[in-house]
């Protein structure tokens, strides 16, 4: 099948004359610079284990559903299903969850209901098994993005892994999802872990964080580059966890991103976006800036 050649040179001819249509941002500048939301992107989060991969990624995901009513389908293997509802209404509250009015309580958990789906994690699932249930569920109802959290959680599939062998069911296994989001039109969010290398490797002495873990290369992720390869942006999440003042800063570090026309470009190697805690962990802060404070709530 050949491809549709006008539709190829209209984008060129787009992106020549400005008319390119950037990603979806939050109006927050030091995220947008590097980071927006964009229609089919498949995009793969690395990071060590207990970094709070899961909930840096679900606060930006309650951000772009705040901000631009994104509607969310989320599998999360290692997470409740009901800790990450609390989570997110506590997000959309600022507050723990004991402290949250029975008005909002209940505001909150329907708007919730409206926007976010859940897989149950009852049972194994390949990522095949994902697949079919993403587009089953796509078919009875609009979403616009996907957490799969974390992809090392997947059972293989046997016959295709008996074809292939490992090193070709990854790259096999993101070519598929990477497909599924063009094809549906599906922002994905696939999280990893580093390998064990990874958390080896320490600061030299004379750094900042000298002694404590760097953050993961993409190329530390487990399975090796070929995610990054195959990835359309790809986000490392780091948190200096046993440092005695750090620890509440989450760093995110944008290590590629494939089109820049579209908005967003690589964090410098030292300088990633930092995003501190709030008290309680009901949110985030940067420049001390409260970024769902900043984006009118539903209620």
């Amino acid at each position: 099948m050949l491809i549709d050649y006008d539709h190829q040179i209209n984008k060129l001819i787009d992106i020549r004359t400005g008319k390119t249509k950037e990603g979806l941002g939050l109006d927050v500048p030091a995220i947008d610079k590097y980071i927006r939301f964009k229609e089919g992107n498949f995009n793969i989060c690395l990071g060590h284990a207990n970094v709070g991969k899961t909930t840096l990624v679900l606060y930006l995901m309650l951000c772009y559903t705040l901000k631009h009513n994104k509607k969310w389908l989320v599998f999360s293997s290692e997470n409740e299903p009901y800790s990450i509802i609390r989570k997110l209404i506590e997000f959309l509250n600022h507050k723990p969850l004991h402290k949250i009015s029975e008005k909002n309580f209940k505001k909150s958990q329907e708007y919730i209901t409206n926007n976010f789906k859940f897989i149950s994690n009852e049972k194994l699932y390949s990522y095949k098994d994902i697949l079919e249930l993403a587009q089953a569920v796509k078919n009875a109802w609009e979403y616009h993005g996907i957490l799969i959290d974390p992809y090392n959680s997947l059972i293989k599939d046997n016959e295709l892994i008996k074809a292939v062998g490992g090193h070709e069911y990854d790259y096999q296994a993101c070519t598929e999802l990477r497909m599924f989001c063009k094809k549906q039109r599906i922002t994905m969010w696939l999280n990893t872990h580093a390998n064990t290398t990874a958390l080896r490797i320490r600061h030299a002495i004379g750094h900042d964080f000298a002694g404590y873990p760097i953050p993961p290369l993409a190329a530390d992720v487990e399975g090796g580059g070929k995610f990054v390869n195959r990835a359309d942006d790809f986000l490392v999440i780091h948190r200096y966890t046993q440092h005695p003042t750090e620890w509440v800063y989450s760093h995110l570090h944008i290590r590629k991103v494939k089109e820049i026309e579209t908005g967003g470009r690589p964090t410098m190697l030292d300088e990633p976006i930092r995003l501190r805690a709030v008290v309680n962990n009901v949110g985030f802060t940067i420049d001390d800036h409260n970024i769902i404070q900043g984006i009118k709530r539903p209620f």
